[in-house]
Formats: structure tokens, sequence, C-alpha cells
């Protein structure tokens, strides 16, 4: 289960598709070169996403990833 405190590394290390995803909503360009240290809740405040926002991108990320 992805969680707000799941390191973007093991993100995308469990899920790759992640990357592009996180990318289209303005999260850490992983595939340009930016670094992947952090959690997924760090990496959204750091881009001004509410409580409610990275909760959703949460829900998302695992309605995407069970369903692989």
């Amino acid at each position: 289960m992805i969680e707000r405190t799941t390191t973007i590394e093991q993100l995308v290390e469990i899920y790759p598709p992640a990357a592009l995803f996180l990318s289209k909503r303005g999260i850490r360009c992983i595939a340009c070169g930016e670094p992947i240290w952090g959690t997924l809740e760090e990496a959204a405040k750091e881009k001004d996403f509410s409580d409610e926002a990275i909760d959703a991108i949460v829900a998302d990320l695992n309605q995407l990833y069970s369903g692989q």
C-alpha cells in the first residue's frame, strides 16, 4: 500500500509508472534527474499541495497500483 510516508524511491521501485504520474502533477521530475529523496508527502508539500490534495494523490496512486 502506498502512503504519504512512502519514499519517492520506494514508490518508483514498486510502481515505476508513478514517476510519470507525479511528473504530470508537477511533483518531482524523476526522469529529468531531480533527486528522489524524501517522502511522497514531503515532495507534494514542496509544491504547495494541500493535505486534501496529497490524500487524493495517494488514493489515485493506490487505485492505479492495485489495478496493474
